[in-house]
């Protein structure tokens, strides 16, 4: 039996775009849900909140068992094994926040990739494999093949460093952290500052001068149609968080508007 392809690279090797959303409610119902009704990718993030290996996997089989979309897990910055479990577990990307230099890019494919790419350790038993069904050969090859990485910029040392930092081999993504990244520059949360706006440029320019992949966190459609335009290949709208934080915002102001004047 073949590792699972990922949904994401098979669609940017065909010059299309990956759509993801962040998943921040910790019940399988959400992943499964979010891969059966068609995104390509679902942002798992343990470098924030409280989500455990074993809840992420979990939530990666469910993600599985709706649909094609990849599961990105990103892991805190230097926990190259909680990484490693991520990737066992099924996870096809790998977001690897607060990227600082080449050198710590080439750690991260070292950890994330098999021989000869890289030194990931060999278990085999796991998702992944999925469960000792693939030949071991095969396993590795394929597991490489159908792994990427996606290194974050989040601060203007690593902005410095984005051209090098893409041209790492076994580097496939290279991605804006805008929240960390705007708080770096003294602008917190103003996603359209032009220093941020500035940063995404010189991203993508890194990114696309190393024949690398550009990803996005997109700040609503209008951004998501500019950066697509750029040659934006992976997508992330929002998250399901805000998404019901909305919702349920609106809804008790119109519910509470019923009487007014009344």
């Amino acid at each position: 039996m073949p590792v699972r392809p990922s949904q994401v690279m098979r669609l940017v090797h065909e010059n299309q775009p990956a759509h993801g959303v962040a998943v921040r409610l910790m019940d399988t119902i959400v992943p499964e849900f979010v891969s059966m009704i068609g995104f390509d990718a679902i942002w798992l993030d343990l470098e924030h909140h409280h989500l455990s290996v074993e809840k992420a996997a979990e939530m990666i089989r469910a993600a599985r068992a709706g649909g094609p979309a990849d599961v990105v897990a990103r892991p805190g910055k230097g926990e190259f094994t909680r990484m490693a479990r991520l990737l066992e577990a099924g996870t096809k990307g790998i977001m690897y926040p607060r990227c600082e230099s080449a050198a710590e890019a080439a750690e991260v494919v070292r950890w994330a990739k098999f021989p000869p790419l890289g030194e990931r350790g060999l278990d085999g038993a796991a998702a992944d494999n999925p469960y000792r069904l693939t030949p071991v050969a095969d396993y590795l090859r394929q597991a490489n093949q159908e792994t990427f990485l996606i290194a974050q910029i989040e601060s203007p040392g690593a902005l410095d460093q984005a051209a090098a930092i893409a041209a790492v081999p076994g580097i496939d993504f290279l991605m804006l952290g805008p929240g960390d990244f705007s708080a770096s520059i003294g602008a917190p949360g103003q996603m359209n500052h032009p220093g941020v706006v500035a940063a995404h440029e010189r991203v993508r320019a890194a990114a696309h001068g190393a024949g690398k992949h550009w990803a996005v966190t997109c700040f609503d459609m209008a951004h998501a149609g500019e950066c697509l335009s750029k040659g934006a290949r992976l997508l992330f709208h929002g998250s399901d968080w805000r998404l019901v934080n909305n919702g349920l915002q609106q809804l008790v102001q119109q519910a509470r508007g019923l009487g007014a004047g009344g």
